[in-house]
């Protein structure tokens, strides 16, 4: 059998039964409470039936005021159980496993949501228009952090799914407490590598305590920022060592943050080791196998059958992620997995301007998401510079409406 479809114990003894996971990307659908709607029933129940052996849902946060999008789901309130179980209920197909990926934004907060967000420094993110001037966060502020990443592992748990990962990659709010680039703290949250991964660590031994020991717990972490400056991958090599010692579940490597999208590298012209190797992140992930013994998932790049098994096979990870591909090939997942489609493809989107790329990119995505869980299935003609417009004119939109109920 190909090892893609073999089962994995977990070191907490949950069993994913295959090793595709559909890895997390934003919604951007909740309603105006900031709860799941019937549109992301729809979604994970097509997501269930594609016979991934995990979804990973997209953003939840835990701070009403720090959206990364104005349409994610807020997980702080147990008013919100049932409809949260809704959703949890319809994300499960035959055996597979449903995790809620929990953050918070920081200064990647939607100026539309928050126009002066909470960070660890006042470093402003200027991409797209969208992101205000954070103030650096008090003692106080970080000790709510702690509590919210709790509860919402609480909450998780009591809403039915059946684990979660601690979202610290991409340039959000525990990226950016990791990143010399973005935290110049002096306190003991900053400074040293050791300080600026000491919320991380405590924010996994807390949520620990609240779940037990037998409730996944994965997190997601940056190989480096791919900037100047950045957090590195010495660095993340060594807070990986860490993970380990506190007995998290399962490991994702991503990369990048808003203003370097190493996580949206598909489409750029590939450098011909990324087109013999396929998976963007493949060479750190065999630096990580040197100091760390947890289960490893590698997201990004992942397209052809064969390829996923080679690496699979070879032990480089124990688990492939993919996350547009469950987008743009969301009907025929299910073949890919038996091996009936040898490839996935992905169109490239391009504006044919620079400036406009990832927004476009974005854009794209975020739309036809949008159109799958709303029944209108995929639209391939959409037009790349409308698309890069999109985000920016959804966020407004969504602001809005919960600004007015707010009154």
């Amino acid at each position: 059998m190909n090892p893609i479809n073999q089962p994995i114990t977990l070191p907490c003894r949950a069993i994913l039964k295959n090793r595709l996971v559909k890895a997390a990307m934003t919604e951007r659908m909740s309603n105006s409470s900031y709860e799941p709607t019937e549109a992301h029933q729809n979604l994970y129940k097509i997501w269930a039936e594609t016979g991934a052996g995990l979804l990973i849902t997209g953003n939840v946060m835990i701070d009403k005021n720090h959206m990364e999008s104005a349409g994610n789901i807020f997980m702080g309130d147990e008013k919100m159980i049932p409809k949260l179980k809704d959703w949890s209920d319809s994300s499960k197909g035959p055996g597979n496993h449903i995790w809620t990926q929990i953050s918070h934004s920081g200064r990647q907060t939607n100026r539309f949501v928050n126009p002066r967000p909470k960070a660890p420094s006042a470093i402003q993110l200027k991409k797209l228009w969208l992101f205000g001037k954070p103030q650096p966060m008090t003692e106080s502020d970080i000790q709510e952090v702690i509590q919210g990443f709790a509860k919402a592992a609480k909450i998780s748990q009591e809403s039915g799914f059946t684990g979660i990962q601690i979202h610290a990659a991409h340039g959000y709010l525990l990226s950016q407490f990791l990143s010399p680039k973005t935290n110049h703290r002096t306190d003991k949250w900053g400074g040293s590598l050791e300080n600026r991964s000491r919320l991380l660590l405590e924010i996994i031994r807390v949520c620990r305590k609240t779940v037990g020991n037998e409730f996944p717990i994965s997190v997601k972490i940056n190989s480096s920022d791919f900037q100047r400056g950045g957090f590195t991958e010495e660095d993340s090599l060594i807070v990986v060592k860490k993970l380990e010692e506190e007995g998290i579940d399962l490991l994702e490597i991503s990369g990048g943050t808003y203003e370097k999208a190493a996580f949206f590298m598909g489409n750029d012209k590939k450098k011909e080791s990324t087109i013999k190797r396929e998976a963007y992140f493949l060479d750190f992930a065999k630096k990580v196998r040197e100091v760390c013994d947890v289960p490893l998932m590698i997201t990004g790049g992942f397209r052809s059958f064969n390829f996923c098994n080679d690496v699979l096979g070879e032990g480089d990870c124990d688990l492939i992620g993919m996350g547009r591909p469950f987008i743009g090939n969301y009907n025929i997942m299910g073949d890919f997995l038996h091996g009936k489609i040898p490839y996935l493809e992905n169109p490239p989107i391009r504006t044919g301007f620079s400036a406009f790329e990832d927004a476009a990119e974005g854009g794209y995505y975020a739309r036809q998401l949008i159109n799958i869980a709303e029944g209108r299935g995929l639209k391939p003609n959409l037009n790349p510079m409308a698309s890069s417009m999109f985000i920016v004119k959804h966020e407004f939109k969504k602001a809005r409406q919960k600004s007015r109920k707010a009154k």
